[in-house]
């Protein structure tokens, strides 16, 4: 793992999100709302650019912006699923309370479990992004990160 990706680098955001790098790690739900410093630093620590929803292979790890009015959060975790290797992650990226798009926290739960999921921790990972993560049950119960 690279200094940058050293989860203590106060310097880059993304160090909290466990990506290491060569990993491919998949972008949904991008809009101009989205954090570009915690882009670009996801992408300085991987070596790799983000991928889209068009990306046909499995990914790593997938970054999923979603605000309120995105639709139902539930089909968007199961959709995300898809794409997911065995083992990865997915960090749901919300607007923190007060924001326009904020995602109350019971639905966030609500729809992780829904979904198969397990949300084992949440930080406030940008200005005006809350993080998420959500693990298979698999990689909640190896605690893989």
């Amino acid at each position: 793992m690279s200094a940058t990706a050293d989860p203590a680098d106060k310097s880059n955001p993304a160090a909290r999100l466990g990506f290491e790098s060569g990993q491919i790690i998949q972008e949904l739900g991008y809009d101009d709302d989205c954090d570009q410093e915690l882009r670009e630093g996801v992408e300085e620590i991987t070596g790799t650019e983000l991928v889209d929803e068009d990306y046909d292979d499995v990914a790593d790890g997938i970054l999923l912006w979603h605000r309120e009015e995105d639709g139902d959060l539930t089909d968007a975790l199961v959709d995300a699923l898809e794409y997911l290797a065995e083992g990865g992650l997915i960090w749901l990226l919300t607007p923190k309370t007060g924001r326009e798009g904020h995602v109350e926290a019971h639905e966030i739960a609500d729809a992780a479990k829904t979904a198969g999921l397990s949300q084992t921790s949440s930080v406030a990972i940008a200005k005006e992004w809350a993080g998420t993560r959500l693990a298979t049950p698999k990689a909640a119960r190896s605690g893989k990160r």
